[in-house]
C-alpha cells in the first residue's frame, strides 16, 4: 500500500493543475446532481417497503382506502350564521375544482342537503334562525363538524396515496380559497390537518439545513483559529472540506437518497468528520515542509505516510457505518449511505485538492517578494516575531499538555483503567432503561405554527389514531360478515377503553335501512346501490375487501407505541373467540400499527448494529495489519466510550430516535479513527528505534495536537446540531458533542496504557520465546561438541 500511495503523491505532484480542473468539473457535476434530491418524512422514512407490515398498510390500506384531509377550522362567537355558512359553501365549490380533492364535507354542504330535504331547495338558508333550526335539529349529523357553537370544521379529502407534491398544491389551493371565501372579519380561519403538518415539516427542514451547514462553518473557523494556528492558511481545511461536502450533496441526488430528519443531521456531522482529514494531510505536509524543505519530496511524504493511514482510519469508519445497512429503518440506512458516500468524498477532497492547495501557495508564497520584506519586518520587530511564532509555541504546548497526561495515565495504568471499565459497565446497565420515541411530532419544533394548529385542532376535535382492519372476503354483501362486524365492533368498544368508537359500512348501511342489517345479500346490495361512490369507497373494494376503523384516540401521545401493540393483540385474541364468518380473513394494520416495527429495530436493532459494527471494524483491523494487537487496542477504548454513552443518555434523560440509535456506530466510526492513527504513529516511532514508552510520548507529542484539532472541530461540526430547531436533532447533536469528547478523553487516556500493556506484554514474550530459542539452540551445540 505505501508503494502505491508513494506512486499516488508522484502523481499529484506532477499533475496539480490537471487534478484542480477535474476538482472544479466535478463541482458543476455535483450542483446537477444536487437538483434531484427529494423530501421525505411519510412512514417510508420508518419502515421499510419491503416489511409484510408495510406492505400490508401500503397495498391494502393506504393504496385502496386511506383518505388524509386538510383541514379548514373555523373558530368565532357563533359559527351557526348564515353569513358563515355562505363563506364555507364559496371555499368548498372554489376547493372541489382542484386536482387531486376527492371530496369535501363540511356544515354548509349537510345544511343544503337538509334544507333541500325539507324545502325542495338546495341551498343555504338566509337567516341565522333557520341555520340554527337545521344544526340543532341534527345533533348526529352536525356533532363531529361542529362540537360548539364557536367551531367549524371544513374537511379537505384527498387519497391517501396522493404525493407531497400533491398535496402541497392542495393545501395551497385551500389556503388561497379560504382567503377569497370572505369569512366575516371576527372570526379566525385555521388550515391545518396531518398534510399541512407535513408540508410544514419538510419547508422547516430545508430552511433549517442552511443554518446547520453555516452554524457548523462559522463555529469551525473560531476552533481553527484557536487549535490550528500552529500551521500557515490554518483556515485552508475548512474549504477543502465543504467542497467535499458539496460532492456528497451530489452524489446524494444520483444515488437517489432522499432528504429527510435523519439525513440532514449528517451534513455538520460530515463536516466535523471530513475536516479531520483535511487537517491530518495539512499537519503532516507542514510537517514535511519544515523538517525537509524539498517541496516535491514533501508532498510525496506526505501522501505515503499519511494516505494510507487516513484511508485505514476511513476504512474501519465505513466499517463502522456498514453496520447502519442491518437497520430496518429506512431512513438510518439512508443515513450510513449518505455518511459512507461523505466521508469518501471529503477523503478525495483532502488527498488531492488539500495537498494540492497547500503545495502551490507554499511554492507562490517564496515567489512574492512581499514575503522577504514581511520576513525582515518580524526579524527586526520582536513583538510581530513573538506573535507569529505564537500558533506554533500553542502546538508545542498542547504536545507537551499531552505528553505530561500520557506519563500520568501510564504510570496509574491498573486505576486508569478500571475506572474507565467500571464505568462502562455502569453505563450499559443505565442504558436499558433509556426509553425510545418514535412520535413524529416530538421530533419537530414545538412552536411549528402546524403543530400548533394541529394541536389546537386535536384539543378541540379529538385526535384520530385508528386501528385498521382489512377484511376479506368471498361477498361484500354477506350479511353474516356485516353482523359480525357490527357484533364485534360494539364489543370492542364497550371492552377496552382504548377503543372509543368505529366506522365500517354497516353505519351506513344502518343508516339506509332503518338501524337494521337486512337478512339477504341482495338487500344489502340495493341498499349499496343508494349509497354514494364516495362515502361506499371509503369502506369497501370491489366484491371481496371490506374495512373497518377502530378510533383509538390520540394513542400515540397516550399509551404509546408499545400500547398499541398490546392494543393490537388484545384485539387478535378478541377474533379468536369470536372468529370472523368462514372464507374471511382478517389483517390489522393503520400508521400506527405500521411503528410497532420500529419500536423492534430501535430496541434490539440498535444493540445489533452496534455489536454487528464491532466485529466488522475488529474484523477489517486483522485483514489491515494482520496483528491481534493491533486490531484490538483501537476497538477497546472505542467500547468503553459506548458504555460511556449509555450512561450520559440516562442522565440526561435523552430517548432512543432513528438518530440516536445510530451513536454506537458513530462512535465506533468517529472514535476508531482517533485510536487508529495515534497507533499508526506509535509504530512509526518504534520502527525508528524509540521504547514503548518514548513512542508513546513522541506520538502524543507530535500528532496530539492534530488530533485535538480534529476532534475539536468535530465537536464544534457537531455543536451546529444544537441549534437546530428540531429536538430530535438538538437531543442527538448533544449527546455526540459529549460521545466526541469522551472518544478523544478516551484516546488520550484510555488508550495510551492500553497500547503499552498489550505491546509491551507482547514484546516480553517474543523475547522469551527468543531466549527459549537461543538456550535450547546453545544445549544442542553444546551436546554436538562433547
Amino acid at each position: 500500500m505505501t508503494k502505491f500511495f508513494e506512486k499516488l503523491g508522484l502523481f499529484i505532484q506532477n499533475n496539480r493543475f490537471s487534478v484542480l480542473l477535474i476538482a472544479l468539473l466535478c463541482i458543476v457535476i455535483a450542483t446537477q446532481g444536487a437538483q434531484l434530491i427529494e423530501m421525505e418524512s411519510g412512514t417510508e422514512t420508518f419502515v421499510g417497503k419491503d416489511s409484510p407490515l408495510y406492505q400490508d398498510y401500503d397495498h391494502l390500506y393506504q393504496k385502496i382506502f386511506q383518505t388524509q384531509s386538510v383541514v379548514v377550522m373555523v373558530e368565532g362567537n357563533d359559527v351557526e350564521t348564515a353569513d358563515v355558512m355562505k363563506a364555507v359553501d364559496r371555499l368548498e365549490h372554489q376547493v372541489q375544482a382542484t386536482n387531486g380533492v376527492i371530496e369535501t364535507t363540511s356544515p354548509a354542504s349537510l345544511t343544503k342537503q337538509i334544507n333541500y330535504k325539507m324545502t325542495g331547495k338546495s341551498e343555504i338558508p338566509d337567516t341565522d334562525k333557520e341555520i340554527k333550526t337545521i344544526v340543532d335539529g341534527n345533533p348526529d349529523i352536525f356533532g363531529q363538524l361542529i362540537p360548539d357553537n364557536t367551531h367549524m370544521v371544513i374537511s379537505v379529502v384527498m387519497a391517501g396515496s396522493a404525493s407531497e407534491d400533491n398535496q402541497e398544491d392542495i393545501l395551497v389551493s385551500t389556503q388561497e380559497a379560504v382567503s377569497l371565501a370572505d369569512f366575516p372579519p371576527s372570526y379566525n380561519i385555521i388550515v391545518t390537518g396531518d398534510p399541512a403538518f407535513m408540508v410544514s415539516m419538510n419547508n422547516e427542514m430545508n430552511s433549517s439545513m442552511g443554518v446547520l451547514l453555516g452554524l457548523s462553518a462559522v463555529f469551525m473557523v473560531i476552533v481553527l483559529l484557536i487549535v490550528f494556528r500552529h500551521v500557515r492558511w490554518c483556515l485552508l481545511p475548512l474549504p477543502i472540506v465543504l467542497l467535499g461536502i458539496v460532492y456528497t450533496f451530489g452524489a446524494m441526488g444520483y444515488v437517489g437518497i432522499p432528504m429527510s430528519m435523519v439525513s440532514m443531521a449528517a451534513f455538520p456531522i460530515l463536516i466535523g468528520l471530513g475536516i479531520d482529514y483535511a487537517i491530518q494531510f495539512h499537519n503532516r505536509l507542514e510537517e514535511e515542509l519544515q523538517e525537509k524543505g524539498n517541496k516535491k519530496t514533501a508532498v510525496i511524504e506526505t501522501v505515503k505516510h499519511t494516505g494510507p493511514a487516513v484511508l485505514t482510519a476511513l476504512a474501519m469508519t465505513a466499517l463502522g457505518f456498514i453496520s447502519l445497512f442491518t437497520s430496518t429503518v429506512p431512513m438510518i440506512r439512508d443515513f450510513g449511505k449518505l455518511l459512507m458516500i461523505g466521508i469518501l468524498m471529503c477523503y478525495l477532497s483532502s488527498i488531492f485538492v488539500g495537498v494540492i492547495t497547500i503545495s502551490l501557495f507554499d511554492k507562490y508564497s517564496d515567489k512574492n517578494p512581499l514575503r522577504k520584506v514581511a520576513s525582515k519586518i518580524k526579524s527586526a520587530n520582536p513583538e510581530k516575531k513573538k506573535k507569529s511564532e505564537d500558533g506554533e509555541e500553542s502546538g508545542r504546548l498542547i504536545g507537551r499538555i499531552l505528553q505530561k497526561t500520557t506519563k500520568l495515565t501510564i504510570k496509574y495504568d491498573i486505576v486508569v483503567l478500571g475506572v474507565a471499565l467500571l464505568l462502562c459497565f455502569g453505563g450499559l446497565y443505565l442504558d436499558r432503561s433509556v426509553p425510545i420515541q418514535t412520535d413524529v411530532e416530538t421530533f419537530v419544533p414545538q412552536d411549528m405554527p402546524a403543530l400548533v394548529d394541529l394541536h389546537h385542532m386535536g384539543n378541540i376535535m379529538g385526535n384520530g389514531d385508528e386501528l385498521n382492519l382489512i377484511i376479506k372476503v368471498k361477498d361484500v354483501a354477506n350479511p353474516d360478515v356485516l353482523k359480525w362486524i357490527d357484533q364485534f365492533s360494539e364489543h370492542e368498544a364497550e371492552s377496552n377503553s382504548h377503543i372509543y368508537g368505529s366506522s365500517s359500512i354497516v353505519d351506513l348501511v344502518k343508516e339506509y335501512n332503518g338501524g337494521v342489517i337486512p337478512d339477504t345479500s341482495q338487500e344489502i346490495k340495493d341498499i349499496y346501490s343508494e349509497i354514494p361512490e364516495s362515502q361506499k369507497d371509503r369502506y369497501i373494494y370491489g366484491n371481496n375487501m371490506l374495512l373497518l376503523n377502530f378510533d383509538i384516540g390520540n394513542a400515540v401521545a397516550d399509551i404509546k407505541v408499545t400500547g398499541i401493540e398490546e392494543l393490537r393483540n388484545i384485539v387478535k385474541q378478541d377474533m379468536q373467540w369470536m372468529p370472523a364468518p368462514p372464507g374471511t380473513a382478517v389483517t390489522i394494520t393503520g400508521n400506527s400499527v405500521v411503528y410497532i416495527e420500529v419500536i423492534s429495530a430501535l430496541t434490539s436493532g440498535r444493540i445489533a448494529m452496534t455489536f454487528l459494527g464491532l466485529i466488522l471494524v475488529l474484523a477489517g483491523l486483522l485483514i489491515v495489519y494482520k496483528d491481534w494487537v493491533k486490531a484490538l487496542v483501537p476497538i477497546i477504548p472505542m467500547l468503553i466510550v459506548i458504555g460511556w454513552s449509555g450512561g450520559v443518555m440516562s442522565l440526561l434523560n435523552i430517548s432512543y430516535t432513528p438518530l440516536t440509535a445510530t451513536l454506537g456506530a458513530l462512535i465506533l466510526g468517529v472514535g476508531s479513527e482517533y485510536a487508529i492513527l495515534m497507533m499508526e504513529r506509535y509504530f512509526e516511532e518504534k520502527e525508528k528505534g524509540a521504547s514503548p514508552l518514548e513512542a508513546i510520548l513522541m506520538t502524543s507529542s507530535k500528532i496530539g495536537s492534530a488530533i485535538v484539532a480534529s476532534g475539536a472541530t468535530t465537536v464544534f461540526g457537531f455543536m451546529a446540531l444544537l441549534a437546530s430547531p428540531f429536538p430530535i436533532i438538538t437531543d442527538f447533536g448533544t449527546v455526540t458533542v459529549i460521545d466526541v469528547l469522551l472518544a478523544l478523553l478516551a484516546t488520550f487516556v484510555v488508550f495510551p496504557p492500553l497500547m503499552i500493556t498489550f505491546d509491551t506484554w507482547r514484546d516480553k514474550r517474543k523475547g522469551a520465546r527468543k531466549a527459549e530459542k537461543q538456550e535450547e539452540t546453545k544445549k544442542q551445540i553444546q551436546g554436538a561438541e562433547i
